[in-house]
């Protein structure tokens, strides 16, 4: 197995509901949930959540290339959120929810405009989906982390992230961890 890790920092709604689709597919080292895209240094979820600190709650995972590709886990990312509505995602309303791909170099921005307007073939409606230039990745507090492995049986974990875990699962069986 390389050695050579790569990120991708994606954002699509909940970054709970992301980080728990992202832990469970192979080829992912680690998922970690975070804010970017914003202009405060340090913001915390309260803070994100007002909507004026402009950052998305995001995840930013490490991967290894030689077992998953980053057009692969944006082929993932189209199929376990809607790219389709504005600031939205399902209840969870803000910009902090936007749909948004945070390229970490020119080859990431590359794949994802292509992977984009591959997509888009899937959804009646335009995909929505803001592509820019990762700047700063702020981890968020430690109780967002890991949070459906560590809070199942929540109430949002039960309506939101579990339905779409078990999507992904179904999805895209030859991605899951064993």
């Amino acid at each position: 197995m390389s050695k050579n890790y790569e990120k991708a920092t994606l954002g699509g709604g909940c970054f709970w509901c992301l980080e728990a689709v992202y832990e469970q597919v192979k080829g992912v080292e680690d998922v970690v949930s975070g804010y970017t895209g914003g202009h405060v240094d340090h913001p915390t979820y309260e803070a994100v959540c007002s909507g004026t600190t402009g950052h998305a709650e995001v995840v930013q995972i490490t991967y290894d290339p030689d077992v998953i590709s980053f057009k692969e886990l944006l082929d993932i990312f189209w199929k376990i959120h809607d790219p389709t509505t504005l600031n939205r995602q399902g209840a969870d309303v803000g910009t902090q929810y936007r749909s948004v791909i945070f390229y970490h170099d020119e080859k990431q921005k590359e794949i994802a405009l292509k992977s984009k307007e591959e997509a888009q073939r899937y959804f009646s409606a335009p995909i929505v989906t803001e592509i820019a230039p990762l700047d700063t990745f702020w981890k968020a507090e430690a109780y967002h982390q890991d949070f459906f492995r560590n809070n199942p049986y929540q109430g949002y974990c039960q309506a939101v992230v579990a339905p779409k875990v078990e999507k992904f699962q179904h999805t895209f069986k030859e991605w899951v961890k064993k």
